[in-house]
């Protein structure tokens, strides 16, 4: 072997070892929005300097929705519609290839409102211990078994869906898992046993949002925070005794917001009602809300931010399209792009690297900035709509576009 092949050989050898320790490294994702349901990456290995193109590694048709992918060790969850079915999914995350496949029926009608989304499913699902939980499009919840896609259990939707159906996902906190079911003056937050479907505690006080619950401690309590039809709740995890509530409402009927802890307060977040940092207050027995600052300059709707250094990096619905940078201990807003940017954008932040998944397929990467929206790289990531949170791991991005899924890496 002469000199030149050995070190070809060495150079390969070492690449391989290097993708091999980059997938050992990597993070599982969960859940909505990652493992701590904030859009945060740790997982993931961004270049010092972003490659002028991607890698695409496989494509595969998993059926239609919005659902991001779930990644759990070597194996990639898909919740799809394909035909009358809602289906659940393994794939192979090195090559795509189907280890098991779970469907059931549901078919579904959809209000003119809403053709332009098309039949869902929009919730993406959760994992916790071997079990994954999805909720379909008209409201059917469904856990099955992680290693082989067996139905583990199933509860029909109820008779009064929501307006624009469901698009909240599940969250699975130690042996339950939370959600808002139901239509409008006849959902329930409900938490369900994770073994065996069975309601543990139910709050009936209003009708479901499309904005997906977090659980976090306040005041030294656990609890679901969430919008619903018409308030903002905090609701005890631990039996469902509603702790506090104030009014709420959106131009658009309801909000799509997943709330967020901001040193120990509570960003809100809707359509036209700008951006508010509130805190809650606990007094005895009595529960109380008082707002800190309130922005009106920008706003969120169908797009979640991510909170870098203090900054919220997002995507104002304003200006046909307009994304910010603002400071959450003053309400101050730092700066703003240029107008019609986007009309919703799916955002994850890895260190200081902001990734940006416009609706229209283009990837955008923008270093954070206190100063400005400066993009370095723009990279077409799929032929049609990308409405879905992509999934980062190790060198790899899992992007879901209307039918298909991509292995994308990053050298």
């Amino acid at each position: 072997m002469t000199m030149k092949m050995r070190v070809g050989v060495g150079m390969s050898m070492v690449a391989a070892l290097a993708m091999i320790a980059s997938q050992a490294a990597a993070q599982d994702w969960p859940q909505w929005r990652g493992p701590n349901r904030d859009g945060s990456v740790t997982g993931f290995n961004a270049p010092a300097a972003w490659p002028t193109s991607l890698n695409e590694q496989w494509k595969v048709e998993v059926g239609f929705g919005y659902a991001s992918p779930i990644l759990i060790g070597d194996l990639v969850y898909m919740f799809t519609r394909q035909g009358d079915d809602e289906v659940m999914m393994a794939l192979d995350a090195g090559s795509g290839e189907t280890r098991w496949r779970t469907s059931y029926p549901a078919p579904f009608n959809m209000v003119a409102a809403t053709r332009n989304h098309g039949p869902g499913p929009k919730s993406t699902p959760a994992y916790a211990d071997g079990r994954l939980f999805t909720l379909g499009i008209s409201g059917i919840v469904t856990a099955f078994d992680a290693a082989t896609g067996r139905q583990l259990w199933q509860r029909p939707h109820d008779a009064i869906e929501p307006l624009y159906h469901t698009g909240q996902s599940p969250y699975v906190d130690g042996d339950q898992m939370i959600l808002h079911v139901g239509g409008q003056d006849a959902g329930a937050l409900t938490a369900f046993d994770v073994a065996t479907g069975e309601e543990r505690w139910r709050w009936d006080g209003d009708g479901p949002a499309y904005g997906s619950p977090i659980v976090v401690e306040v005041e030294g309590v656990r609890q679901v925070i969430t919008f619903t039809q018409e308030h903002f709740v905090g609701v005890a995890a631990d039996g469902g005794e509603l702790l506090w509530s104030r009014p709420y409402t959106t131009a658009s009927t309801t909000t799509s917001q997943t709330p967020r802890l901001y040193d120990g307060d509570v960003i809100e977040s809707g359509r036209g009602n700008g951006i508010t940092r509130f805190r809650v207050v606990r007094e005895g027995a009595a529960w109380t809300t008082e707002d800190v600052w309130h922005a009106d300059e920008v706003s969120l709707h169908m797009t979640n931010g991510v909170v870098v250094d203090d900054v919220l990096f997002g995507l104002s619905h304003l200006n046909r399209g307009q994304y910010f940078g603002l400071d959450l201990d003053n309400g101050e807003v730092l700066w703003t792009s240029e107008p019609r940017q986007a009309e919703n954008a799916a955002i994850l932040n890895v260190g200081t690297t902001i990734l940006s998944l416009e609706e229209d397929a283009e990837l955008v990467i923008v270093p954070h900035s206190r100063t400005g929206f400066e993009p370095v790289r723009r990279y077409e990531v799929a032929d049609s709509s990308t409405w879905t949170l992509p999934t980062l791991s190790g060198n790899r991005m899992f992007v879901k576009d209307v039918e298909s899924l991509t292995l994308w890496t990053v050298n």
